[in-house]
């Protein structure tokens, strides 16, 4: 997989993330491929958070998945930074070819670069698949995780 290359996302990069991102039951629910105007806007406010790090990865010029790493300083385990991998997609034609574990991988690595003492991230409780592949690159189910609308 020589030919992958992951760089920072950039706006002629957002309708392939959001395809990405609707393209499973949940997203289909929750995200809006007609309009990319807020994600555009969110884009926009990531990229210019030195702590946030939207990224994609292309082969042969063509987005084949995503991901982002956000950096939190923090106080507890005694001052720790800590990352958190969030919105990863891999697309359909690429899903069991290794992609998702070079991206992880460079997230891990990253997170390393950034001084992180911790990664962490969460998975919906439906995407047993998805557990089971984060369980394989070494995470631990190891928090139960709540969320509230706003």
């Amino acid at each position: 997989m020589a030919d992958l290359e992951i760089r920072a996302a950039g706006a002629a990069d957002v309708p392939a993330i959001v395809a990405m991102l609707a393209d499973d039951p949940l997203g289909a629910r929750r995200e809006s491929p007609d309009d990319l105007t807020p994600y555009l806007g969110a884009l926009e406010r990531l990229s210019a958070d030195p702590n946030q790090h939207v990224v994609v990865a292309a082969r042969e010029g063509r987005v084949v998945g995503t991901l982002q790493l956000t950096v939190i300083p923090g106080l507890s385990r005694k001052g720790a930074t800590r990352s958190v991998i969030e919105g990863v997609r891999i697309h359909a034609d690429e899903r069991g070819s290794g992609l998702g574990t070079q991206l992880i991988e460079w997230a891990i690595e990253e997170s390393r670069r950034q001084d992180c003492q911790l990664v962490q991230l969460t998975s919906d409780a439906s995407r047993t698949d998805a557990h089971r592949f984060y369980e394989r690159l070494g995470f631990e189910a190891s928090h139960v995780g709540f969320k509230r609308s706003l």
